[in-house]
């Protein structure tokens, strides 16, 4: 967060050269920023703010948040999911208070994969920024909401899961048009339908629970 107080301003010249000092949060007036969102979160220690001479206040507190976001697992494995993270001042209007990004999205895009752990279940494909004013209670608050788009990696569930299926039916096709006997054909579908039931098992137990609408490969 950065910030400018007019009222705090000095000449280096006059105080040793000295151009920025590190004071506590509780120094000074910090604007109370919110995550909509947010269902848990956990801060760090580091509650300081750099102050320069001419009026500008930088706070850069790092920590990791939970977030509660709608699931679409209508294309499960192959979906792509959207949170937002919204950012508001309840406590001032937006005649006080006017939140505005830095960065612009493409920059924060950059920045955001320089953290991300890309070798997990999940790709961080694209990230949008909106600033816009939110009506409560006859007030106009500042709200800048972030729309982060992540899409699953499939492979794991085509090894484990659809390529299995796929082969089990075309041998269960082989089997029923092949010369062998009646007996034969009928052991070797039993054998094949106790393995898609284990299969339907192994995908039961993938398949996330929280969404309206069933996954098709369901």
């Amino acid at each position: 967060q950065e910030w400018t107080n007019t009222f705090v301003t000095w000449d280096p010249r006059d105080f040793c050269n000295i151009s920025k000092v590190v004071l506590p949060m509780d120094s000074y007036w910090s604007p109370s920023i919110f995550i909509l969102e947010r269902v848990s979160e956990h801060k760090s220690n580091l509650e300081y703010l750099v102050v320069t001479h001419n009026g500008g206040f930088n706070s850069s507190m790092p920590f990791q948040v939970t977030l509660t976001c709608s699931l679409m697992i209508l294309k499960f494995p192959f979906d792509t999911q959207t949170c937002n993270m919204s950012m508001a001042s309840y406590l001032y209007t937006a005649r006080d208070i006017n939140l505005k990004v830095k960065r612009t999205p493409a920059e924060m895009m950059e920045n955001s994969k320089s953290y991300f752990l890309t070798d997990g279940e999940w790709k961080f494909t694209n990230l949008s920024i909106t600033e816009h004013t939110d009506t409560i209670d006859n007030g106009e608050f500042s709200v800048i909401t972030y729309t982060i788009s992540m899409k699953r990696r499939p492979t794991l569930y085509i090894l484990n899961l659809i390529l299995p299926t796929c082969a089990l039916y075309l041998l269960d096709m082989a089997v029923l048009f092949g010369p062998s006997s009646l007996e034969e054909k009928i052991s070797f579908q039993i054998s094949i339908i106790l393995g898609s039931s284990m299969l339907a098992v192994i995908l039961n137990n993938m398949l996330p629970t929280s969404s309206n609408e069933p996954p098709i490969i369901g």
